[in-house]
């Protein structure tokens, strides 16, 4: 590793100490970050792999329904079944901060949340289409709480990533660097006080002589 191109004076070598100090300082708080975020992140995951697969269950349900009821059923008469929202919500975003990470938090205003609607008649459309509308219906907050806990994921990945660079920047190089400075200016100095020392007795013994 390669030392700080800096003149091996003793305020560079206080300098330097000083950076060390400050970067392994740093190196830590970054360690406990990373290693908190990497926690948090795990339970997140987990909950988001529960709620995946609720909403994956009942899709899955939802289109295997969808598909018998299309195979009893002529495309114009299905699209005309399905023109119009079976269920609305209204929702706003604020955000959160997970250790100076910003994530979302969708809100769904239950009042909003409107019943089951069925916006067609009985006559031409099978049990199946209504049981696949009520159960695509029925997920919707689901749907909407896996998409805030997915991008929550995202931006803790993310962080994560950045934070592990920043950690393997300080460790592998700028500490080793100070570190290697650090010596380089200790060793020069110490030549440098050596030979001075040689120099004096040089001369005392010359004022001796005379």
């Amino acid at each position: 590793m390669s030392e700080l191109r800096v003149n091996p004076t003793r305020m560079e070598l206080t300098r330097a100490k000083r950076r060390l100090v400050t970067a392994k300082r740093g190196h830590k708080l970054l360690k406990d970050k990373r290693d908190e975020l990497v926690r948090r992140f795990v339970h997140i995951a987990r909950e988001n792999a529960r709620v995946r697969k609720e909403v994956e269950s009942s899709l899955k349900n939802a289109l295997r329904r969808f598909a018998l009821a299309r195979s009893v059923m002529d495309g114009p008469t299905l699209e005309s079944a399905l023109m119009y929202p079976a269920r609305s919500a209204r929702v706003s975003m604020s955000r959160r901060n997970i250790l100076s990470v910003q994530v979302p938090v969708i809100h769904v205003d239950e009042e909003s949340l409107s019943k089951t609607l069925q916006t067609y008649g009985y006559a031409d459309t099978p049990y199946e289409l209504d049981e696949a509308i009520s159960t695509m219906a029925d997920i919707l907050p689901q749907l909407i709480k896996l998409a805030e806990i997915e991008k929550t994921c995202s931006l803790l990945a993310e962080e994560i990533e950045k934070t592990r660079r920043r950690v393997n920047a300080l460790e592998h190089v700028m500490i080793p660097q100070f570190e290697e400075t650090i010596r380089i200016i200790s060793m020069k100095l110490d030549e440098a006080e050596r030979s001075s020392i040689v120099r004096l007795m040089k001369v005392k013994d010359m004022i001796a002589e005379r």
